[in-house]
């Protein structure tokens, strides 16, 4: 029988079963793998599980949204759809630029539909026209069969009435008063009209000295240009269109002209002697 040497450790003794320590990973193994399956849930944005896990999430958080859970987001961010932005309040001064605007559509279009009034008859006959420019001006288009003569700077007899109601309806309206002549293409080259710049100055100049006597207003409201044939608002190729160029136009500016840049400032004020503009 052969004999243990003595130096020979004792034998130790191994307790059945998995160590103490593979409880623990075990555990943290568990839990790593419910937290990827989790960030895998969130990244599929259009699977129907994520709305019904996320709903799930957020009622056991006690944060739920009111939305059907049956529903599938699509494309929207989660904190754009859960979180609502602050809604921004505007400022006093852009409330005081809102209200300005308003006011002054509103004025507007009171204006244009005094203007249109006074010379509803004119406009039916085709001797009258009434828009607004894009700047918001008044623009008062008197057609040549009601002013001139062919070639003439002399006002024909049907002009003097709508003249004067032009006169009275310019004294109810703010505003600086542009008076433009108006040609066709044709050219001319008479005794007292050299071309097509002396006519249509000349005819801007006749209107603006008698809309300004009917209206009794101050003469630094008013001023004349001669535009030729350079601003037709028609073609030149035919007779009727050569015939709605030749015009005078009375443009209602609404404002004063700034001496440094030319701009003209919109005021809500009428004039010194100008009355109020009656709505009905």
């Amino acid at each position: 029988m052969t004999q243990k040497p003595l130096d020979a450790p004792p034998e130790k003794k191994v307790e059945p079963g998995a160590p103490a320590w593979m409880l623990t990973f075990a555990d943290l193994m568990s839990l790593l793998l419910a937290f990827f399956v989790l960030l895998f849930s969130f990244s599929e944005m259009d699977k129907q599980k994520f709305k019904e896990l996320s709903g799930s999430l957020r009622n056991a958080f006690g944060v739920q949204k009111e939305m059907p859970a049956f529903q599938t987001p699509v494309g929207n961010n989660i904190i754009a759809r859960e979180f609502s932005p602050a809604q921004t309040r505007p400022t006093i001064e852009n409330e005081i630029r809102q209200e300005a605007l308003r006011e002054l559509q509103r004025a507007l279009s009171r204006d244009v539909a005094f203007v249109e009034a006074q010379f509803a008859q004119e406009i039916a006959n085709d001797q009258v026209e009434v828009e607004v420019s894009e700047n918001g001006f008044i623009i008062i288009r008197l057609m040549e069969n009601v002013t001139f003569e062919s070639g003439s700077a002399t006002l024909t007899i049907n002009a003097w009435p709508v003249l004067e109601k032009l006169g009275d309806v310019i004294g109810h309206l703010p505003g600086d008063i542009v008076v433009s002549g108006h040609t066709d293409s044709l050219p001319i080259n008479t005794s007292r009209f050299r071309s097509n710049w002396d006519l249509s100055s000349a005819r801007a100049s006749t209107v603006l000295q008698e809309i300004q006597r009917y209206s009794e207003q101050p003469q630094r409201r008013f001023r004349a240009v001669g535009y030729a044939a350079n601003k037709p608002i028609d073609s030149n190729d035919t007779a009727e269109g050569r015939a709605r160029n030749r015009r005078v136009e009375v443009t209602l500016l609404r404002g004063e002209e700034d001496p440094a840049t030319g701009d003209f400032t919109e005021l809500f004020e009428p004039p010194p002697n100008a009355d109020t503009i009656p709505l009905n």
